[in-house]
């Protein structure tokens, strides 16, 4: 059982539900400083932090695994054939979880996955189900991060630009990029749309949200104004909602 969820950290929590919902994704978790979101494949948390602090704005890489152990078994069994990622079972504030670590020392954590009513590792079928949502690692080592998506049983597909590092679905819902870049391993998130882009666009805009559609040599994206840029001085990049390249 393999799931992308990523953690979002931000100030805004109310904002973002409000785009969140907005996109079709469905609300499965509330709490005070914790939200969970559920899209038709993948999963994102927003978690609460005070505005300004060095998290806001920020996203953690995640993934939802069925057993952490077994999970740090077969990643560290797949990583000593793979390159050097390690995994290993660790007790965070939250509950019992898997760290990976790469071999640049970037880590990220594999959290436990809860099952449905009807047992199984479905997501909420409420969720328009042509949303997917993406977790980005920026690496100056993309050759080694695309190595330890691998190792846990990410599965690679193909990307029309030779620009483009590595592309990886989940088997459980949900994408992973790999992007190189300069400076220490990062997080990024976005979304892909497996439908009308258009259609999107306008259900957006119509809702209030601040969007733009770009035409790109090999998709067409929409850009829409980041929560956490709404009265902030920093600059907060435009979240992006990608048309969809293929299963996810």
């Amino acid at each position: 059982m393999l799931r992308v969820r990523p953690v979002h950290f931000t100030s805004r929590l109310d904002q973002w539900e409000r785009l969140l919902l907005d996109l079709g994704l469905v609300k499965t978790s509330d709490e005070a400083t914790w939200r969970e979101f559920d899209a038709g494949s993948g999963r994102l948390a927003l978690h609460f932090t005070e505005e300004g602090s060095a998290a806001d704005g920020t996203t953690s890489l995640g993934v939802e695994v069925g057993d952490p152990e077994e999970f740090a078994r077969r990643t560290n069994e797949a990583g000593a054939v793979g390159g050097g990622t390690t995994a290993e079972v660790i007790e965070a504030d939250h509950g019992s979880s898997c760290r990976i670590t790469a071999t640049d020392g970037f880590s990220f954590l594999a959290d436990p996955a809860v099952r449905a009513a009807d047992g199984t590792w479905a997501g909420s079928a409420e969720a328009d189900p042509a949303i997917a949502v993406v977790g980005v690692w920026f690496s100056e080592d993309a050759a080694g991060a695309a190595g330890t998506l691998r190792s846990i049983g990410a599965r690679p597909r193909p990307v029309p630009d030779n620009d483009e590092t590595a592309d990886f679905t989940a088997k459980n819902g949900g994408v992973l990029m790999v992007r190189a870049a300069a400076g220490p391993g990062r997080a990024g998130l976005g979304f892909e749309y497996d439908g009308d882009l258009d259609g999107l666009r306008n259900r957006l805009a119509e809702a209030g949200h601040d969007v733009a559609l770009t035409e790109e040599a090999f998709s067409r994206s929409l850009h829409v104004a980041n929560p956490d840029a709404e009265g902030a001085a920093a600059h907060h990049p435009t979240l992006w909602i990608a048309s969809a390249r293929g299963p996810a």
